[in-house]
């Protein structure tokens, strides 16, 4: 039930008004963000995707400033920036901007919406610098640039409102790191003047806190401080989002969860091959149906087609224009690595509704809200249920409409993903994003934006990044050695000048003084580290994307490659710009990026164990399941189909060696941790080796003797226990957090990539880092960064957690052991995966083709 006061405030009949003319009512939920905004509560608004989340937080900042000023409020301007609306990506910009545009002109309102990003020019930058917007639209490197300019606190005078949109993409990295520390000093800009005792020495400085007799007047000048808002969709841990996003505020206002009681209709529907391979491999299927899409884009106003990989888009733009030539200029591709203006075509084209299909990746999962869309097609697993359901809301996208997803499989054995997809959604039972904590690099680098600002006092700074929940166990000593670090160069690079470059002035303010370092810092400014990209132009002039520096130095001139889904004939590289002509060859290249393959997530993997269990006795709406019992039952013939509660190992002998397959169905990563776990453990019972290879849902090890895994000691190679100890022993750790030190000393600033146009190969940026790394490791053991490289292993690489969880629930299962004369349904996917390392697709097909005519 909303509070009375709201409806009677004269900006809530304004917005009012202005709904009725257009033919709709709020929903409670905007309405009790707008009760919430007016009485000054932060929170997050939680509601399904196409529901008005943004209206709720946007238009509640208009009935704000409309109650403030209720007689002169259309006239007014020049207000100052009243709203900061961040968002994830550069592309929501724009879309967003146009929706608050076509508010305010039709409100009456002066306000202009400003959009501040890596596309905005210079002259606009500058416009905003003299005046800002009373919007401002813009990305968390972008806010951390305005934090980089001389006078930002000024910027944050007028500030009413912060808003972190898609708050659920952004947690759990470290961009949403710099967002936490980023409100944290624009609340410190604004509660500058508050009176505080209890003192703490921080070495030469003072860290004031309140206490109790003051801490009413410490409230009461926080009421004149900024209200945070998150706007999410889909995520599991909604009330720790809450807590994260609204930190710095806990001692203030807890914060209020806003849900949306709206159901959003979501239809699944499966696309089968016309017969279930009984021995699937991952990739090759998906392209094989591609001809069953044409009636489903032709059927529909317009389709998303979403992709996991830049890569496989590009293949299947080119698939479907030749299954359906017809729909040249119709279809389109979208992806990250396309030239902007290419990108910003299609979204325009798209919100026209001139387009009948868009090939895409992720770079369209985020919010845009593109009406004509009717219908969404996810070509193999998204491997997440947020994921899956963040690209079903694409479609349908406006209350009350239902969204439609069409699941196309890349292999047989996804179906059984389809079906845990579908029952994840009826149950709601979603993934939860976990907050980062204690990211040092993230740290380091936004101590260096500010000391080339205005400088910082520790004193404050230490207490307002203390605030946020990243850093809210950060010790006194780890604060020390972070000044120290960023001063001296610490223990072990104090010796070189180029690392001192933090100075102390006379009134203890730190600050960049050299304006190379200033430059250099500002270039880099950000979390995201990808390998070198160079730009793709046409030789006649026009840009086309961009391509990684990796994948075309291992092309020469004259070969073809596609790109924008064009084939493009290299010509050569030039000042670090690959120079391209078109090609009418009929073979190309498909370039590929890094970045590797989304794992299972633990509650789709979940979800998917249960599915095993009805198998056998599908209900009639399990249509993905009766389609694999062709499947299941050869699985059955030669091994088992565990179920839930059961582990399946199989020890199958070929002319390649000993196999031992284990089926976890735990994802990638957990998969490879294991594996390596596991040989370690064996080949403490028996000298022997291995190789090792890994998949979403098996592992398998290959000896040239047999392994000595029976009834006898399953459960203590499969116990939890030395866990810790046997990672270490078992995973070559001190190189996987080589390559993490690699991306932490380029955020922190301890290697510098290079100026636009000359990037450092990455090569070079590696072996700078591992350098680096070395130094540490031998002189400086007790090194932040160091530290946070290994931690990062543990944490992402390995999912030590998750990794210890199963291997709980292992000891809790039944272990089946069988020993099958061949290759099993189940086994047959992981034994391709370990032949793809030493053979190319043609000729793996050519060998995967052979294995099959005689396992069958």
């Amino acid at each position: 039930m909303i509070p009375s006061h709201l409806h009677d405030t004269p900006g809530y009949l304004v917005i009012k008004e202005w709904l009725y003319q257009k033919g709709h009512v709020p929903f409670a939920f905007q309405e009790a963000t707008w009760e919430a905004i007016i009485n000054k509560r932060s929170g997050l608004v939680n509601a399904p995707t196409g529901c008005g989340k943004t209206f709720s937080v946007f238009l509640g900042a208009i009935i704000a400033f409309i109650n403030t000023y209720p007689t002169d409020y259309r006239t007014r301007k020049n207000n100052g920036l009243q709203l900061l609306w961040l968002t994830p990506l550069r592309a929501l910009g724009k879309d967003i901007g146009r929706a608050m545009e076509e508010v305010i002109n039709e409100i009456g309102l002066m306000w202009k919406i400003g959009i501040r990003n890596g596309d905005t020019d210079t002259s606009e930058r500058l416009k905003q610098k003299r005046q800002m917007p009373e919007v401002l639209i813009t990305t968390p490197e972008s806010l951390q640039l305005l934090l980089a300019m001389k006078g930002y606190p000024n910027l944050f005078n007028s500030l009413h409102i912060i808003a972190i949109d898609e708050w659920h993409e952004l947690l759990g990295s470290k961009r949403g790191v710099q967002i936490e520390l980023a409100i944290s000093r624009i609340l410190g800009c604004q509660s500058s003047n508050i009176s505080m005792n209890n003192n703490i020495d921080v070495g030469n400085e003072i860290i004031e806190q309140p206490n109790q007799d003051n801490q009413k007047d410490y409230q009461k000048e926080f009421q004149k401080i900024i209200i945070v808002w998150g706007i999410s969709a889909t995520i599991g841990n909604l009330e720790q989002a809450k807590e994260v996003l609204l930190s710095p505020l806990k001692h203030i206002d807890e914060g209020v969860i806003i849900r949306a009681d709206i159901y959003k209709k979501i239809e699944v529907e499966s696309i089968f091959p016309e017969e279930i391979e009984k021995f699937p491999w991952a990739g090759h299927l998906g392209i094989k149906l591609a001809h069953k899409l044409i009636p489903i884009i032709e059927g529909s106003k317009t389709t998303l087609i979403f992709i996991n990989t830049r890569g496989m888009s590009e293949m299947w733009y080119q698939t479907l224009l030749t299954f359906a030539p017809q729909l040249s200029g119709a279809i389109a591709l979208h992806h990250g690595s396309i030239e902007q203006q290419l990108r910003l075509w299609v979204e325009d084209a798209l919100h026209e509704g001139k387009l009948k299909a868009v090939v895409c990746t992720a770079s369209l999962d985020l919010g845009v809200d593109f009406r004509p869309v009717e219908t969404i097609v996810q070509v193999g697993s998204p491997k997440g249920v947020a994921r899956f359901l963040q690209r079903a809301g694409r479609s349908g996208h406006q209350p009350g409409a239902v969204s439609k997803i069409y699941f196309l499989p890349t292999h047989s054995l996804e179906l059984i993903e389809a079906a845990a997809l579908k029952q994840a959604i009826e149950e709601n039972n979603i993934e939860s994003r976990d907050p980062m904590m204690l990211c040092y690099d993230v740290l380091t680098q936004y101590l260096c934006t500010l000391a080339i600002s205005e400088g910082f006092i520790p004193a404050v700074i230490f207490k307002e990044i203390q605030s946020t929940h990243c850093f809210a166990d950060i010790t006194l000593d780890e604060w020390l050695q972070i000044l120290n670090f960023i001063t001296t160069g610490g223990d072990a690079l104090q010796e070189y000048d180029e690392y001192k470059k933090v100075e102390i002035d006379e009134y203890g303010v730190y600050r960049i003084n050299s304006r190379k370092l200033a430059m250099r810092h500002r270039l880099h400014i950000g979390t995201i580290v990808s390998d070198a990209l160079l730009k793709v132009k046409f030789m006649s002039g026009g840009y086309i994307g961009v391509i990684e520096e990796w994948f075309i130095s291992k092309l020469t001139p004259g070969e073809v490659f596609t790109l924008a889904g064009r084939n493009l004939e290299l010509v050569g590289i030039k000042d670090m710009t690959v120079v391209v002509k078109k090609s009418s060859a009929k073979k190309s290249i498909v370039p590929s990026w890094m970045g590797g393959r989304m794992p299972l997530s633990a509650n789709l993997g979940l979800m998917l164990r249960h599915q095993l269990n009805k198998a056998f006795t599908p209900t009639t709406e399990d249509a993905e399941l009766k389609e694999l019992f062709p499947l299941f039952e050869k699985q059955r013939q030669l091994s088992h189909v565990p179920k839930a509660n059961e582990l399946l190992i199989e020890h199958i002998q070929t002319k390649d060696g000993y196999h031992l397959f284990i089926h976890t169905f735990e994802g990638r990563l957990v998969n490879e941790a294991m594996g390596a776990i596991l040989a370690h453990r064996i080949s403490q019972i028996l000298p022997i080796s291995f190789s090792f290879s890994m998949n979403d849902y098996s592992v398998e090890l290959l000896s040239d003797q047999p392994i000595p895994v029976d009834d006898s000691n399953v459960y203590e190679l499969f116990s939890p226990e030395n866990l810790f100890d046997d990672i270490q022993k078992s995973v070559n750790a001190t190189e996987m957090a080589k390559r993490k030190f690699r991306d932490i000393a380029v955020i922190g600033g301890l290697v510098f990539q290079g100026f636009p146009g000359e990037y450092k190969k990455t090569k070079h940026l590696q072996a700078s880092s591992s350098l680096l790394f070395g130094v540490f490791d031998t002189y400086d053991q007790q090194n932040l960064l160091l530290r946070q490289a290994y931690q990062e292993v543990f944490d992402q690489q390995m999912e030590e957690i998750r990794l210890r969880n199963m291997l709980n629930r292992i000891q809790q299962s039944h272990i089946v052991i069988t020993f099958p004369t061949q290759l099993t349904p189940f086994s047959f996917p992981v034994k391709v995966d370990s032949m793809r390392e030493s053979l190319s697709s043609e000729k793996l097909e050519d060998r995967v083709k052979k294995m099959m005519e005689k396992l069958t």
